[in-house]
């Protein structure tokens, strides 16, 4: 797992659904903001992943098991 194809993973499954990472980000409960491609480096360059309960969310979202979101990051 990397912190490049957890985010492509992120991406990859809102294309699936039709949605803009932003409207994956609703659709998840949180931030329109917070799937930003801007968000996931701080501003010192250190990759911010996304939480465990982030990722939880969006596979109940798009009705993944953890085996099928795994795939997707692979």
């Amino acid at each position: 797992m990397t912190h490049s194809g957890t985010w492509a993973a992120v991406d990859k499954i809102a294309a699936t659904l039709g949605l803009s990472c932003s409207g994956l980000a609703k659709k998840c409960g949180m931030d329109p903001t917070a799937f930003n491609k801007s968000k996931r480096f701080s501003k010192y360059g250190k990759p911010h992943w996304p939480s465990g309960n982030t990722l939880s969310k969006i596979a109940a979202v798009a009705h993944l098991s953890p085996e099928e979101f795994g795939r997707i990051m692979r």
